[in-house]
């Protein structure tokens, strides 16, 4: 399965991998290199924690490397008053009489206890595409669904200030 981004998710990821291949590399094998020179290598543990750091730096470099070479691109825009990629919306939750604010992202900017929730998620893909005012059913699966009423949609103008999640 292609995970779904957006032209900037590839951009800071792009961003990410030249950052690490010419920083982050550079420092992991002169760590590696200084650790070797301190003698017996079977009882070293700063070679064995310099070498770990470097094999996790390549990891992520090849990580991040697939991500964008099989990412699915997808647009960001949306009509003004729909929801769309990067919106915050605010939510009433009939069931519970409760009022939240999520902003919809995608799936390597997810967060839920930040309330970024993302496109592919039961309530983000129910949200997609509908208007301010609108009553959504949210299906979460074939026995249970619960219907929210959209009350506020806002462009978000800063995302940039998110970062992309590391494993």
């Amino acid at each position: 399965m292609y995970d779904q981004l957006t032209e900037q998710d590839i951009r800071k990821m792009k961003e990410e991998i030249e950052y690490r291949k010419l920083v982050v590399r550079k420092n992991a094998l002169e760590a590696v290199k200084e650790a070797r020179a301190q003698g017996d290598l079977s009882e070293n543990f700063e070679y064995h924690a310099a070498k770990k750091d470097k094999n996790q730096n390549e990891s992520r470099i090849r990580y991040l490397e697939k991500m964008v070479k099989t990412a699915k691109i997808i647009s960001t825009d949306s009509a003004a008053d729909e929801v769309g990629m990067n919106n915050t919306v605010t939510v009433y939750f009939e069931e519970d009489d409760e009022e939240e604010v999520y902003r919809i992202v995608t799936t390597i900017r997810g967060n839920s206890l930040k309330n970024l929730i993302t496109n592919e998620s039961p309530l983000g893909k129910a949200l997609i595409g509908h208007k301010a005012g609108d009553r959504v059913e949210v299906v979460v699966n074939d026995s249970y669904s619960y219907y929210v009423q959209i009350r506020k949609i806002e462009n978000t103008v800063d995302e940039d200030s998110d970062k992309i999640r590391s494993f």
